[in-house]
């Protein structure tokens, strides 16, 4: 067994043994989006701290608790807080939780983020359904020895998110006259904002929203066999306003504000999965 593999058993083992419960649906919050995880009906919690081998969240807007609990009527594990490679992580270390997420029998994955808006039409506080991503400006998870127990050498990408799940998940907005875009999510490294000509860079090559986050957790579940729906708050228009200048307590602010419409569509989608 694979020192990878070793790891990930003894993460797993250790949040079973605390736990006693599983759940098969999985949520990831990003920047700001963590009080969704006060919806939860909690029956575990254990802080990323105190799980083997688990990374720990270092930036202001995650939490840093693996959640187990109901949303609605469904069981689900709710990571608040999640891992980029700007922490100084690996691209396997960001990832890893969504191998223990599989490992603990998670089949159906839900994401979020705060996001760059570049689409013209976008404003402050939308909400983006990603149905593709440019993963091309990050460093992909899956370099080196592959781990045939997770998933093949070269996984199909031709559908990293579900449509099955973004079609649901647009009715569901439909149905709450809750505004949704759907785009194309463009990965970066992060820390920095990008700069006005990246930006532009981004809007050329098909880039609807820009965010540090996403991309290399949607590598990694694809790769084990997961479904997986995503979707962005875009939190500022970097590409639009030539004076602004983007913070991250702004991007928190932003965030917040539009996670009441978050909620809604999560709930009702965790429903009917």
């Amino acid at each position: 067994m694979s020192i990878l593999m070793q790891q990930l058993q003894e993460s797993a083992n250790f949040i079973r043994s605390k736990s006693g419960e599983s759940a098969e649906i999985g949520i990831i919050l990003g920047s700001g989006l963590g009080n969704l995880a006060n919806q939860i009906s909690t029956e575990f919690s254990i802080e990323y701290k105190d799980i083997p081998h688990f990374p720990v969240s270092t930036v202001e807007g995650h939490t840093g608790k693996l959640i187990l609990g109901k949303l609605g009527t469904k069981k689900v594990w709710v990571m608040s807080g999640r891992f980029h490679f700007y922490e100084g992580y690996t691209p396997q270390q960001v990832a890893y939780p969504v191998r223990v997420m599989k490992m603990l029998g998670v089949q159906t994955l839900l994401l979020s983020n705060a996001a760059g808006g570049v689409h013209p039409s976008f404003k402050v506080g939308d909400l983006m359904i990603i149905r593709d991503h440019i993963s091309l400006f990050t460093i992909n998870p899956l370099l080196g020895k592959n781990e045939d127990q997770l998933g093949t050498r070269f996984p199909d990408m031709s559908e990293p998110y579900s449509k099955e799940l973004i079609q649901k998940a647009k009715e569901i907005a439909a149905n709450h006259e809750i505004l949704v875009h759907e785009g194309v999510y463009l990965g970066v490294t992060g820390p920095t904002f990008e700069t006005r000509a990246e930006y532009q860079l981004i809007k050329n090559v098909g880039g609807d929203a820009v965010g540090m986050s996403t991309v290399q957790e949607n590598i990694v579940a694809v790769h084990c066999g997961m479904k997986v729906f995503a979707i962005s708050v875009i939190t500022d228009l970097g590409i639009r306003e030539e004076e602004n200048i983007i913070t991250h307590q702004e991007v928190l602010e932003a965030a917040n504000a539009a996670e009441p419409k978050l909620t809604t569509l999560f709930k009702d989608l965790v429903e009917q999965i």
